[in-house]
């Protein structure tokens, strides 16, 4: 276990300025705090943090994120207050603090929302200050090196799912390459054992018969670069386990048949020397077609530059290696690390890495859902990238696969919106045309455009999938608002008497609803009764309306039947009275009553049929219809009274399509029977504002969905 001295003679080595003082109380502050807990490991608790700090002063970090590291825990694990921290050391460190401490688990919370959630709390928090996350990634590279001690197998591989999804692919963004090996390495131990096990024993058998061919062809590399003059260092390594894994499962190829697990660093003093080796190495070497990347000349997104070459080398091995310079090897080990600069100034803040994270932070305030916020961000972040132009050169990176859709998005949100059509190469091309490395893309926009459901089907990046979500989740709730308008007001007709000017305000606060169009929505998606509203309008006034219900005749009865068995009304078919109907019988459950049409009758065999009929004054049901309405003002409200005149009480009601000319509807409603159905479609169609409107199967119905 690392002593605090150790910790504090570590920082003072690089930074012989850092606050001393401050390292020994953010020390003693922790142990005190902690007390006598302890890990699963069994070692004392404030061991972790001084491990994470440890970890950090590799990164050479500043005495404010090695005080946050000792303290990042006392939060939310002891009961130390936000407050305690400020009043202690300050309000910077305070802050970072608050930044890193983990959300209190809540247990009703899913796996998806628990992840979700993390990592809602870090985009936040590092978009305003970097340290956050590089303080987080410690944290849990630490936890991932000690989660052998955990017990719990489930929580184990919870954990190292959690890692590889979410904050390995982060160390990758920020450039920290070591962390994200480390981790990755740690995760797939525990989420592929076997896979693990396998490939570790097959690269010892594979280092025990080369007898070290890593250093000879090390040396080999050092000698030829030193014989033209080129000083350089070179390093060579086998893949990690989980690299090698990957590529077994990309390529669809066994151990064996992998070539080049095998990577060497070249490191010179420049970047033309890095180029004058590159062109030695494949002059003595022949490369590989198609494994060349430059990306000094073009940098990754998270500032990452160094060649990428792979050759055939003389021991008949594909090798991959690296060149670069010192400046950037640096960067490349720790990332957005390397280059740090607290003592001169404010904070570093994420934009200053890419605009990756102010993207992300963009995706966190359109997702719906946590899975649709972890779907985002995992596009953001996991993609290989290709790189693009604009007509007046500017380079966008985009994941492979992008179209220009996401190309708009990428250069700014306002474009992506009105984008209507794209120029790739000087050449007008469909919007769903993937965009290959090195294009030109010109984006053609009209002030009219407005984003198109359609382009879900072929968007790759999450920030376009986002926003035009948004976008149609918006458009959506706006119809929703017009169609629970029209329904309020024949709710409000049936009152006994009329309301008051307070009357919608009190019914809002009864309803715990924020204001009159979410009233508006909650009606139109039947998520509230008529009684509901009624009730909170004008209390008591749902009586009448009750007991006018309970007198209509609604019951339904079957011919055909033992008396006292039971039935059902299929919901694939959903019968009403009048129909012709058939049930089935199951086993252990009631009998099925099946329109005749149904195509699920004839899955089952036909001695399991029983012939049935309608009882006499049988009389409710629900019907399914597809109803089309112009893509016009008004639509909707012609359709919500047409069902209202005729009497069809509107149980479910779900925008299932919608283009520029035409909005599909599917709608439940309550019939009394089958006359009164065709009396409802005959009165839709009869409408000019609806185009057409049928009665489906449930089958049908999902089908269009």
């Amino acid at each position: 276990m690392l002593r605090q001295y150790e910790l504090v003679d570590r920082v003072l080595s690089y930074d012989p300025d850092a606050d001393e003082a401050l390292l020994n109380r953010a020390y003693v502050f922790s142990m005190a705090a902690h007390g006598s807990q302890k890990r699963a490991s069994g070692d004392p608790y404030y061991s972790h943090p001084i491990e994470v700090a440890g970890i950090l002063t590799d990164l050479r970090l500043d005495d404010e994120t090695i005080a946050t590291a000792i303290l990042h825990d006392t939060i939310e694990d002891t009961v130390a207050t936000h407050e305690d921290i400020e009043r202690r050391f300050g309000a910077s460190v305070a802050r970072l603090v608050d930044g890193v401490t983990k959300l209190s688990k809540i247990e009703a919370q899913s796996e998806n929302e628990r992840a979700a959630e993390n990592l809602r709390k870090f985009l936040l928090a590092m978009s305003d200050d970097i340290r956050v996350l590089l303080v987080k990634l410690a944290d849990r590279l630490h936890n991932m090196r000690t989660l052998h001690f955990i017990a719990n197998p489930d929580k184990r591989r919870r954990i190292a799912r959690e890692t590889m999804e979410i904050y390995a692919p982060l160390a990758e963004r920020i450039g920290m390459y070591e962390f994200m090996k480390e981790m990755q390495t740690l995760a797939f131990q525990q989420l592929e054992p076997e896979a693990y096990d396998s490939i570790t024993k097959r690269m010892e058998q594979l280092r025990e018969g080369g007898e070290d061919r890593v250093a000879r062809i090390s040396s080999g590399l050092g000698l030829l670069l030193g014989q033209k003059g080129i000083r350089a260092e070179v390093e060579g390594r086998e893949k990690h386990p989980f690299s090698v894994w990957r590529k077994m499962t990309e390529r669809h190829v066994s151990f064996e048949q992998l070539s080049d697990i095998m990577a060497f660093r070249v490191i010179v003093d420049d970047v033309e020397q890095c180029y004058h080796a590159l062109g030695l190495i494949h002059a003595r070497w022949p490369m590989v077609p198609g494994r060349f990347k430059d990306y000094i000349s073009t940098p990754k997104r998270n500032g990452y530059r160094s060649l990428h070459t792979a050759v055939i080398h003389t021991e008949r091995v594909r090798i991959e290696i690296q060149i670069r310079t010192r400046a950037m090897h640096a960067e490349a080990e720790y990332g957005v690390a390397a280059h740090w600069a607290y003592k001169q100034g404010a904070p570093l803040r994420a934009e200053a890495y890419g605009s990756w994270i102010t993207d992300l932070v963009e995706i966190l305030e359109n997702a719906e859902s946590p899975e649709e916020l972890l779907e985002h961000a995992r596009m953001a972040m996991y993609q290989d990238r290709i790189f693009a132009f604009t007509p007046k050169g500017e380079l966008i990176q985009l994941p492979k696969g992008a179209t220009p859709v996401d190309f708009a998005y990428q250069v700014h949100t306002d474009l992506g919106d009105e984008t209507i059509g794209a120029k790739i190469n000087g050449r007008v091309a469909p919007l769903r045309t993937q965009i290959n490395n090195g294009d030109q893309v010109q984006i053609l926009r009209s002030k009219g455009q407005e984003p198109q459901p359609a382009w879900l089907g072929f968007v790759v990046t999450g920030k376009a999938r986002a926003e035009v979500r948004r976008y149609v989740r918006q458009k959506e709730q706006a119809e929703m608002v017009a169609l629970g308008r029209r329904l309020y007001d024949g709710i409000v007709a049936r009152l006994p008497t009329q309301l008051g000017p307070g009357a919608l305000a009190e019914a809002l606060k009864r309803l715990r609803l924020p204001e009159g169009d979410r009233l508006m929505e909650a009606i139109a998606r039947r998520k509230l009764t008529d009684a509901q509203v009624m009730e909170a309008l004008m209390p008591g006034s749902s009586e009448g309306a009750a007991q006018a219900r309970a007198s209509a005749p609604h019951a339904v009865s079957i011919k055909g039947l033992t008396p006292g068995v039971s039935f059902t009304l299929a919901p694939c078919c959903t019968p009403v009275p009048g129909d012709r109907i058939v049930g089935i019988r199951l086993a252990h459950a009631p009998v099925e009553v099946h329109a005749i049409e149904c195509p699920v009758l004839a899955e089952r065999p036909e001695e399991d049929w029983i012939d049935l009929a309608w009882g006499d004054g049988s009389e409710g049901g629900t019907a399914r219809l597809v109803i089309v309405v112009k893509n016009e003002p008004g639509s909707l409200g012609v359709m919500a009274s047409i069902l209202g005149g005729q009497g069809a009480n509107i149980v479910n009601l779900n925008l299932a399509e919608r283009d520029q000319s035409f909005h599909h509807f599917q709608v439940l409603i309550e019939v009394h029977d089958l006359q009164h159905l065709m009396r409802i479609l005959a009165a839709l169609r009869a409408a000019d504002a609806i185009i057409s409107a049928e009665r489906v199967e449930a089958a049908v119905a999902q089908a269009a969905e």
